[in-house]
């Protein structure tokens, strides 16, 4: 039920979103007294679960908060996916994401305690580290059961291909690059990519593949013409049967911007 304070009302989204806050800025209870705000708010907050699940800042088009939402919705494990304006950071996330970037996970708690940081939950600012995190909890596919190489086709991939990736898509960024120039060293590793490839980076599907694909989808349509030309027949068959993909298909779904005060929306 709404909360009445003066002419606004405060719903209990609003509440749970403000005890976040406050976690997330280390306030006590003498906190909460010295914000003078109303008894009845107050106790809604205090007695609020806060978080009763993870919460996941994403953004749909962003490789690397694809691949977090692949992982997550691969464990099966339930979030509250706020979808964010990248021009339009709400305050709620510019709190929880040390980094201000996408995606950003804010692990449950139990009432106001956490784990990890004193007051609240360590939040976990790196995709690959949302993977790993969703992967712990539940790996039906065992995509953690990967050779210890595919960590390093996983760090080549966020290093210098990224790097080559970001300097062929965004030239205007990077006046001191030459975009074929960086568009070549991104095809030397996606040639050395397709050589490796059988159906999949090793035997069977892995952290690998689900953390590389959403890169190589963004390098393939800056010039998808000229990517097509490109003589890797592995590569293009991969790719393709990911892009064709029902779990695809479910991570890219449109939500709304999320904003203060609206009603939870859950993933997967």
């Amino acid at each position: 039920m709404p909360i009445k304070r003066g002419r606004e009302t405060v719903s209990c989204a609003d509440a749970s979103v403000l005890s976040q806050l406050f976690w997330l800025n280390g306030l006590s209870v003498s906190g909460f007294a010295a914000m003078r705000i109303p008894a009845n708010l107050l106790a809604m907050i205090w007695q609020d679960p806060a978080v009763t699940y993870p919460i996941l800042y994403s953004f749909r088009r962003c490789p690397y908060a694809i691949r977090a939402r692949i992982a997550i919705a691969a464990s099966g494990v339930k979030v509250e996916l706020r979808e964010v304006v990248l021009r339009d950071k709400p305050a709620a996330f510019l709190s929880a994401s040390p980094s201000a970037t996408v995606p950003c996970l804010v692990p449950a708690t139990a009432g106001m305690a956490g784990e990890g940081a004193p007051g609240g939950p360590t939040v976990i600012d790196e995709s690959l580290d949302v993977m790993i995190w969703a992967m712990k909890q539940n790996d039906p596919e065992g995509w953690l059961e990967m050779p210890d190489r595919g960590f390093d086709w996983i760090a080549r991939v966020d290093g210098p291909f990224k790097q080559a990736l970001d300097r062929t898509k965004y030239p205007q960024r990077y006046p001191e690059s030459e975009p074929v120039e960086q568009r070549g060293i991104a095809a030397a590793f996606l040639q050395e990519l397709d050589q490796a490839l059988g159906n999949w980076i090793f035997e069977r599907p892995s952290l690998a593949d689900f953390a590389i694909l959403p890169f190589v989808r963004q390098f393939a349509f800056v010039d998808k013409q000229w990517f097509d030309a490109q003589p890797w027949p592995k590569l293009h068959t991969w790719l393709s049967r990911f892009l064709s993909s029902d779990r695809f298909e479910r991570v890219m779904r449109k939500y709304p911007q999320w904003r203060l005060g609206d009603e939870p929306v859950y993933f997967p």
